[in-house]
């Protein structure tokens, strides 16, 4: 299925909100057992987004060759990032003061990228929420009356969203809260508002795309996903934290997502400046560098049909096969369950010619750089007659015999 969400197989995921001020990750409230009163003293108030200009981030997202971007309007805290009419908790009366929304939008479409947003259905501040410290997934509503109140007002936001910003291109759903929450009705309203808008399935069926959270875990086939990955262990900013990923593991999640036909949303967590931390940077560009150079194999990506190996990746598009190569094999590298008949082999960066023999369905490729000239992985293509096609299909975890 060729959609905008398949060409980009990429995105920006931002986590950004008065958690940010905190430095100790977005689930600070309920990890702490913070008041409303405290958290407004702790965290609300000192989020000031003194520097905080959106359009960096969607620099920093089409640098990046990602092609899209979901930003946090509200998380859990249920502290609004726009001039919502529904509470005055929110970042136009309180903290930046600015419809932080409008801003984020603004700077996207400028951009030339699609505009994604988050909205988390729990909301650990408002009365009718059940259970803002508990531990585990909150069970069964207190009554039905507060459950149609707390409903509504999520709708009522969500409509707000929905007409205030034009076009929005995807609505990523969160939050923990108990069934029954009315989900259906929730995204027929979304719909009718935005006809072509994306909607993720946790606020259930019917969706758009499947979405998996900090494990890469494909969809049946045939189904849009998209896999959510941060850049550390924590979503929102995160002081000590210090556990970051390496642009080679990041380029690694993208050739697994785009692989098997899916999408790679990588996290940042602005400071509460609205600075993006340094390292978040330097990961994405580099690891950008290595895209800008080698990206004829993302967009509209196909579910490739060859098992793992022990070098490396390989993706489909097209009558092309990639083959991704982290650790290298020497002067030579054998690609075995090729069924098409393969007319050349070329690197993707730069084009030079690989000299290859083809003998039955396996391919053995010859003169490969040793080492590998690019840290982070070398892309060989090969061009084949016809849609990629094996001679052995991988059915459980092991390769059949």
């Amino acid at each position: 299925m060729t959609t905008w969400f398949s060409t980009a197989r990429y995105g920006m995921f931002i986590h950004y909100g008065p958690y940010s001020a905190a430095a100790r990750g977005e689930w600070v409230a309920n990890r702490e057992s913070y008041t409303k009163d405290c958290y407004i003293k702790d965290c609300v108030l000192p989020f000031a987004a003194s520097r905080c200009d959106p359009r960096e981030w969607a620099r920093l997202a089409r640098d990046a060759g990602m092609g899209y971007l979901v930003l946090t309007t509200r998380h859990h805290d249920g502290f609004c990032l726009w001039d919502t009419g529904t509470t005055e908790f929110k970042a136009t009366r309180l903290g930046p003061r600015r419809d932080l929304v409008r801003e984020y939008v603004d700077a996207v479409r400028a951009a030339g990228l699609k505009v994604g947003f988050y909205y988390s259905t729990a909301d650990w501040f408002h009365p009718d929420y059940p259970g803002a410290h508990h531990r585990d997934w909150p069970h069964g509503w207190p009554d039905e009356a507060g459950r149609k109140r707390f409903i509504q007002y999520c709708r009522a936001q969500l409509e707000e969203l929905m007409t205030r910003y034009g076009k929005i291109d995807l609505l990523w759903h969160d939050g923990c809260i108990p069934e029954p929450f009315d989900g259906i009705e929730t995204n027929a309203l979304v719909k009718r508002l935005q006809p072509h808008i994306m909607i993720n399935n946790r606020a259930g069926e019917p969706c758009d795309f499947y979405s998996c959270e900090q494990a890469i875990k494909p969809a049946a086939p045939g189904r849009l996903w998209e896999a959510c990955m941060t850049l550390n262990d924590n979503w929102g900013y995160h002081a000590g934290d210090n556990n970051w990923k390496t642009p080679r593991q990041v380029i690694r999640m993208l050739l697994e997502t785009s692989g098997n036909a899916g999408n790679l949303l990588l996290n940042v967590g602005p400071r509460a400046d609205g600075t993006i931390p340094e390292e978040s940077e330097r990961i994405l560009r580099e690891a950008g560098d290595w895209l800008r150079r080698n990206r004829e194999f993302l967009p509209d990506s196909e579910r490739s049909p060859f098992s793992w190996n022990n070098w490396g990746r390989v993706t489909t598009r097209g009558n092309r096969i990639y083959l991704h190569i982290i650790n290298s094999t020497g002067a030579t590298l054998r690609q075995p369950d090729i069924k098409n008949r393969v007319l050349r082999a070329f690197c993707l960066d730069g084009g030079r010619e690989v000299p290859f023999v083809q003998e039955a369905d396996m391919i053995t490729l010859r003169d490969l750089p040793v080492p590998l000239r690019d840290p982070i992985a070398t892309t060989i293509v090969l061009e084949v007659e016809g849609a990629p096609e094996t001679t052995r299909k991988q059915t459980s975890f092991w390769i059949p015999g």
